[in-house]
């Protein structure tokens, strides 16, 4: 049987002259029922209901089809929307484990495993992050843009690791996604990353500010432009960095933290080519692996070519929980093949020191 929901109220004295889109989205928000297809709409879906003729108002006995979001409404009007039910998703539920941090009727939050497609793509249409959503989610999505499937606002490369955050309606959806556009500048978004690079950078400390654009040949990849380039498409792109620690005299391998002041594709990977110290195991932007595998010892050459992706680790994410304004901070610590590259350029240090005081 297929289910319609409704939401049906009056307009008080002190909402005359309201939005009609604005009206309904203040009593959707106060609507306490998180299993109502109402719950968890966002304005722009207000919108597209109202649009497509899904609200009605009595009004001194008379029912009128609205069919204008900006129609102004009056006190004593008698408000109905109709919400239809969910469509259902092409995407396919796919049982696939999850590493899940927090979950609620809003979001889900979970610790990515390297390896793992964010979003069916041609290569990639199934076995990816969604489709495991929609398996662990089930009947607790809410629904984006009236269809049953959980709103993906970033995305990690396939082999970059760490936490991410989904949402299970309309609402949380805009709400994350306008933090995320913000980039953390509003105070309401962090994230922090942690790599192994090649080489040290210079200085130890510092911002790497260089425009991101598509590679013009290589389409799968993007590249660094300079601040004041006129290429065209290229976006500004800001990456903040630490170094935490350097191996090797002179330094042969870093381990780095970056905040990102902007969230382009691959820029933690293309900015650090960019200033000549490429992630360690990056196939796509990191010339010249095996010439520097060729200066490590053996077992941690041997660490390094087990790796089989980037050293790239989404290490903390925190933003504001889009229904109740909480801040919420989720840390996951280095995935089990990144602390064994620690492990082992620990052991080096070590003999090094042991050999110098030989």
């Amino acid at each position: 049987m297929v289910h319609v929901s409704h939401i049906n109220f009056i307009v008080s004295p002190d909402e005359d002259s309201t939005r009609l889109d604005r009206v309904i989205a203040t009593h959707q928000r106060a609507s306490q029922n998180a299993q109502n297809a109402f719950a968890g709409l966002s304005r722009q879906r207000i919108q597209a209901l109202i649009k497509q003729g899904m609200a009605s108002i009595i009004r001194n006995t008379q029912t009128h089809k609205i069919d204008d979001p900006a129609w102004q409404v009056k006190s004593g009007d008698e408000i109905s929307l109709t919400v239809p039910p969910l469509k259902q998703t092409k995407l396919t539920a796919q049982a696939i484990p999850l590493t899940v941090l927090y979950e609620d009727d809003s979001l889900i939050v979970l610790n990515k495993p390297a390896g793992l497609v964010v979003h069916p793509a041609p290569g990639n249409l199934d076995h990816t992050l969604v489709n495991a959503l929609m398996a662990h989610c089930g009947d607790s999505l809410s629904g984006i843009g009236g269809e049953r499937r959980p709103g993906i606002v970033h995305r990690l490369d396939k082999d970059t690791s760490g936490v991410m955050v989904a949402a299970k309606h309309d609402m949380a959806h805009q709400s994350l996604a306008a933090q995320f556009a913000a980039h953390g500048r509003d105070g309401r978004l962090a994230r922090a990353y942690e790599a192994f690079i090649w080489g040290r950078p210079v200085p130890v400390i510092g911002k790497i500010e260089a425009a991101v654009q598509r590679h013009p040949k290589a389409r799968k990849k993007m590249r660094a432009v300079k601040k004041d380039t006129t290429a065209r498409r290229a976006r500004h792109a800001a990456t903040q960095y630490v170094t935490q620690e350097s191996w090797g005299d002179p330094p042969l391998i870093s381990h780095i933290e970056c905040v990102l002041e902007t969230g382009r594709t691959h820029q933690i990977r293309v900015h650090m080519a960019h200033i000549g110290c490429p992630i360690i195991g990056d196939q796509l932007y990191g010339r010249g692996q095996m010439s520097r595998l060729r200066k490590l010892p053996p077992a941690l050459a041997d660490c390094v070519k087990t790796l089989n992706r980037q050293a790239l680790h989404a290490r903390l994410l925190a933003f504001e929980h889009p229904a109740t304004g909480e801040p919420m901070r989720f840390e996951a610590p280095l995935p089990e093949d990144m602390l064994n590259l620690a492990y082992q350029l620990q052991n080096e240090l070590k003999a090094s020191a042991e050999q110098a005081a030989n």
